[in-house]
């Protein structure tokens, strides 16, 4: 019996690899062609269940924000698992599912499409334009900023979100499926929600922000080495990225954000950092790449470009990643299962 049942776990585990180097390349596919819908996005619907919980749940206390976390990421986790559950022995089904978590929880093209959107506004001279669409893609108050600080703050919020949105998601897609994929999306939700310091989220929103620095921290990483890796592409130095990431990202407030820009600022020869407002509250950050010059608005452009071939990247990776740890797995259970029958 045991015999049949270690047959049927190898027998599964090259279509679980299948399943996500397929399903996650099918999805990344339909963000690019569709990006994300206008009404009933899943990303959505997970935010309004997290504000009602939060409704009921909300105490100015750490441990009440950590039972919110808990509920609403495991449950989004959860919940994935058990559909994963339910088609693990359809390959296609299996494939599917994945394929339209992966579209439902990254957001390269949006990202893409609201930053040209601004660079555009900005290039036609409009900032008032500019200023209104600024919202769209980071949580900063645009109505001081002039098209110079607009642009930086775009490729600031390119760089980040190529790490939150996209890259990320496919790190935890590569280690746990679908519900890698999922829970993911919602801990990074969650932390956007209820992660920041203001005075009702101070302590409720601890576990969210701590959570979200944590799974975070793979994404974070190989964002960093791929933007710095393929500089080139964009007419930046790779050594530039290299050398911003060491000297700079540990000033960064965010331990994931910091190597992110940083290496995006080196590899595309600007400075980023520097004052910026949210929510009516000023923060002073320390200048990533001082070496490079002001952002342009051209900047914006390449920073998406660049976005783009990082995404391409990590897939690439995290795919070989999901293979390797599936041989090395066989190769441990033939070892094991050899020393026992000696």
């Amino acid at each position: 019996m045991s015999g049949r049942r270690s047959a049927v776990v190898r027998g599964r585990s090259r279509p679980a690899e299948r399943a996500f180097a397929y399903g996650a390349a099918v999805g990344l596919l339909g963000d690019l062609l569709f990006g994300d819908p206008r009404r009933g996005h899943p990303v959505a619907a997970f935010g309004r269940a997290a504000t009602a919980v939060e409704r009921r749940l909300w105490r100015d206390h750490r441990g009440w924000g950590a039972l919110h976390t808990l509920v609403c990421a495991g449950g989004a986790a959860g919940i994935a698992a058990l559909a994963a559950r339910g088609v693990r022995d359809h390959r296609t089904a299996s494939v599917a599912l994945t394929a339209a978590t992966t579209w439902a929880v990254v957001g390269g093209t949006s990202l893409g499409r609201e930053a040209r959107a601004i660079g555009a506004a900005l290039t036609a001279g409009d900032i008032e334009r500019a200023r209104e669409r600024l919202p769209h893609l980071c949580g900063r108050d645009p109505q001081a900023l002039d098209g110079q600080q607009i642009a930086r703050a775009v490729v600031e919020s390119v760089a980040e979100n190529t790490s939150d949105a996209v890259v990320g998601a496919l790190v935890w897609g590569a280690v746990a499926g679908v519900p890698g994929l999922a829970g993911f999306r919602a801990v990074n939700t969650l932390d956007a929600m209820v992660g920041h310091l203001s005075p009702r989220y101070h302590r409720f929103g601890w576990a969210s922000a701590r959570l979200d620095d944590v799974v975070g921290r793979p994404g974070a990483r190989l964002t960093a080495v791929l933007a710095g890796a393929l500089a080139g592409g964009v007419g930046g130095d790779p050594g530039a990225a290299l050398r911003a990431v060491r000297q700079d990202a540990r000033k960064h407030p965010s331990p994931n954000a910091g190597p992110v820009e940083a290496s995006f600022a080196g590899a595309l020869g600007v400075r980023l950092g520097g004052t910026l407002a949210y929510g009516g509250r000023v923060e002073h950050r320390p200048v990533l790449n001082g070496e490079g010059r002001p952002v342009g608005t051209a900047d914006i452009e390449r920073a998406v470009r660049l976005s783009r071939r990082v995404t391409g990247a990590a897939l690439a990776v995290c795919v070989a990643g999901r293979f390797g740890y599936g041989l090395a797995q066989r190769a441990l259970r033939r070892g094991a299962g050899r020393r026992g029958r000696g």
